[in-house]
């Protein structure tokens, strides 16, 4: 009941927040809800000492809401899977070799640039934050978050080939960034834990590939099961099952779930939902009701990550090191992107513009948020909360709403040219 009781609150609120957007701030829908909630949550900071009920009650309410659990054990994996669903694999095809090395090797690049520079910066201001956790940070902060850029490249006029390598990075970096925080956070918390290379490499492999065969599987035996019926009702069960079913093999096989539903998704989008698969009226039902399920659930993810902000007390006092983060980050993203450009023989050259534009593109939202939120209790994991929060919100504000009006200074002619 108590959970009924929390969603029921949020959609209120998201709801509200929506209409107050379209009414008045005509931002894109999720950067206007997150802004309307911080600003919500800085009023009733401030409004405390007049309303304290109304300020605990709130305040207990999103404390409760189990953020990481929530948004890694059940939304993750329906937003992936409503990305995945509308992404065209032979785009994808065409840029597998930038995608496959930024959301693997960029990952890693980004993960000990960050911890190094972080150490380094984090020792000069005396906070006495050990390596590891800068590392840990590194490892939470550097994925880009699907959900983020695929909701804000909906409305940013970017080049098809290049929005589909910041788009199939998001979606496939996600498993191997988990993988290297869970190593680095068993570390942190155990070090007599088994960290040969083999054993880091096996669980990598595991989790990866693992996630993929299931993935693939569930979206061809979805696809014929959905070929075969053609009726809506149907089918939109059939793919909630794949969903939430598939979820529920990957937690029990110790596979990665955020994976298999991005190939499941892109199997099912790809041959389920192709014209000699299904009918029109089918098609049009299915495609309504996950871009209706991926609306509601980014309307509610932001709406929280706004709220966030009532759980970090004293988040004022990190606002040196959150700013500093944030030029900390984009640097690594700049490094993790141009290496591989100037080391790898990719078949198309990167422009200096392209480079641009992916670093900017590589935004950071819920997920790192939900990452930084599962670290266990302790000195440090405070101060890693908050400069996660600064970059996170710099991140979608900031970079999400001028990433359209970069590409337009920076590629006058992005709807014809092939980046």
């Amino acid at each position: 009941m108590e959970l009924y009781y929390s969603f029921s609150v949020l959609i209120v609120l998201a709801s509200f927040f929506a209409y107050l957007n379209i009414r008045f701030l005509k931002l894109p829908a999720t950067i206007g809800i997150m802004i309307i909630a911080m600003i919500s949550s800085i009023l009733l900071v401030i409004s405390g000492n007049i309303f304290p009920d109304l300020f605990l009650n709130f305040s207990k309410l999103i404390a409760e809401f189990d953020f990481t659990q929530v948004l890694m054990g059940a939304m993750l994996n329906f937003l992936l899977f409503a990305g995945a669903i509308h992404v065209n694999l032979k785009d994808l095809k065409e840029q597998r070799a930038p995608i496959m090395v930024f959301s693997t090797i960029s990952v890693i690049i980004s993960t000990v640039v960050i911890g190094v520079i972080l150490d380094y910066v984090t020792t000069f201001m005396a906070l006495d934050v050990p390596f590891i956790y800068c590392l840990l940070f590194g490892a939470l902060i550097s994925p880009t978050d699907p959900i983020a850029v695929l909701s804000i490249l909906k409305n940013a006029n970017v080049p098809k080939s290049l929005e589909t390598k910041i788009a199939g990075e998001s979606l496939f970096n996600d498993g191997v960034a988990v993988v290297v925080f869970a190593v680095i956070l068993q570390l942190a918390q155990d070090p007599a834990s088994d960290f040969s290379l083999p054993h880091v490499s096996w669980l990598v492999i595991k989790e990866a590939l693992g996630g993929f065969l299931l993935g693939i599987l569930l979206g061809v035996g979805a696809s014929k099961a959905i070929h075969r019926v053609d009726d809506y009702k149907v089918s939109v069960l059939i793919t909630l099952s794949v969903v939430m079913g598939g979820y529920l093999i990957a937690h029990a096989m110790h596979i990665s779930g955020p994976l298999t539903m991005v190939a499941a998704g892109l199997i099912i989008g790809n041959f389920g939902r192709k014209k000699s698969a299904m009918s029109p009226v089918t098609k049009d039902y299915l495609d309504k009701f996950w871009e209706l399920i991926d609306e509601i659930l980014n309307a509610i993810l932001f709406l929280f990550i706004g709220f966030e902000l009532l759980l970090i007390p004293n988040i004022i006092s990190f606002w040196k090191i959150g700013l500093i983060c944030i030029a900390i980050v984009l640097f690594a993203r700049f490094i993790s992107i141009w290496i591989p450009t100037k080391i790898i023989p990719f078949k198309k050259k990167f422009e200096k513009s392209t480079i641009k534009i992916l670093v900017w593109g590589g935004l950071r939202g819920g997920v790192s948020i939900a990452l930084a939120l599962s670290i266990a209790e302790g000195p440090n994991k405070q101060v890693i909360i908050a400069i996660t929060y600064f970059v996170v919100v710099f991140s979608i504000i900031v970079q999400g709403l001028t990433i359209g009006k970069l590409a337009n200074k920076i590629l006058p002619k992005a709807k014809s040219a092939k980046v």
